[in-house]
């Protein structure tokens, strides 16, 4: 694969909207005059006072008193309570069922995924979806995780993603027939299947990605021979830290660039990484990884992940799983409930 590339306002739901508006509360109808206001009085000491509580603004005109105005109010509020109470109690099932729509769909993507994504084809699976989110930037908010891929594959750094596509398209096939789903969650799901499938670790991914509906703009990809203040950079302008591109690198540990198995999601990588096979004159280990690849190691800051890396790797797939579902979040446009 090329040098890894990696990389809502949330609208009012029209569901929530239709619904309330169809359960709007009985309008509470008073009557078009006050009642005469309480204003009898009683002596004491020769002292007259009101027996109302609350000062007297009437005058000639017929005003009504302030006291009679504060109890329609509260009694308006009073009245209201049920309504908002069942108000709080239709959002949170609404919430609830959303969740288990969610939940449901993403098993079938999982479950269809796995039909189609073998050990051998995970390492392209995983490939499409850096290709997809790879080209967000922070500025202006462009690209990310939309689906654009789809219109993209004509590209030279998107060479081979075609067949990838093509293996998922059949899966996705099977999902619309229950449920439809977008390009982009598909993806990002499959990825995180593809990661599992091979023994690496398991990445909840989030449902609800809008597709776009044209290509992204082109020159987003890091070009694969990048240095390594290059590749830095390149991620920073994509929200990612110095640590989330040497974990996400860790992908290449599947296919073949001759990072240990090309079928198990391992550390393997960072190992091979620190032993620089590369240079060594002539024969395969000079091909092993790519420049990119290569200049990771040369960097103080990338060589501490790269180390830590290497020697614990649960500490890798963890930190894999945290950048790789932000990865699939940067950029995204998420529906309403």
């Amino acid at each position: 694969m090329a040098s890894l590339t990696i990389l809502s306002t949330t609208k009012p739901s029209s569901l929530l909207s239709s619904t309330l508006s169809s359960t709007s509360p009985q309008e509470f109808k008073f009557p078009a005059k006050s009642p005469r206001p309480f204003s009898s009085t009683v002596k004491f000491r020769a002292l007259p006072f009101k027996a109302c509580a609350f000062p007297s603004n009437n005058n000639d005109n017929g005003q009504k008193d302030d006291c009679f105005s504060t109890r329609r109010s509260l009694l308006v509020c009073i009245s209201t309570l049920p309504f908002l109470f069942g108000l709080h109690e239709f959002l949170e099932d609404l919430s609830a069922k959303a969740l288990q729509s969610d939940t449901n769909t993403s098993m079938l993507i999982k479950e269809e995924v796995r039909k189609v994504v073998s050990k051998g084809k995970a390492a392209g699976v995983l490939r499409l979806v850096f290709h997809d989110a790879g080209t967000f930037e922070m500025d202006g908010n462009s690209g990310g995780m939309n689906g654009s891929i789809v219109y993209e594959l004509e590209r030279p750094e998107n060479a081979g993603l075609k067949k990838s596509l093509k293996i998922l398209d059949k899966a996705k096939g099977e999902v619309d027939a229950i449920q439809q789903v977008s390009w982009a969650d598909m993806i990002a799901v499959a990825g995180a299947e593809a990661v599992s499938v091979c023994g690496g670790p398991t990445i909840p991914v989030q449902l609800g990605r809008l597709d776009s509906l044209e290509p992204d703009a082109e020159g987003k990809l890091p070009p694969e021979s990048l240095d390594a203040p290059g590749l830095k950079q390149n991620f920073k302008r994509k929200g990612l830290s110095t640590q989330e591109l040497v974990a996400l690198s860790g992908a290449h540990t599947l296919g073949s660039k001759g990072f240990g198995s090309p079928f198990v999601f391992d550390n393997s990588y960072y190992k091979i990484l620190l032993e620089k096979p590369w240079k060594s004159s002539g024969g395969m280990p000079s091909m092993i990884g790519l420049p990119s690849d290569h200049a990771l190691v040369e960097d103080d800051e990338c060589l501490r992940w790269i180390k830590k890396y290497a020697d614990n790797q649960n500490m890798f797939f963890n930190d894999f799983k945290n950048a790789y579902i932000k990865l699939v979040n940067s950029g995204a446009r998420w529906k309403s409930l």
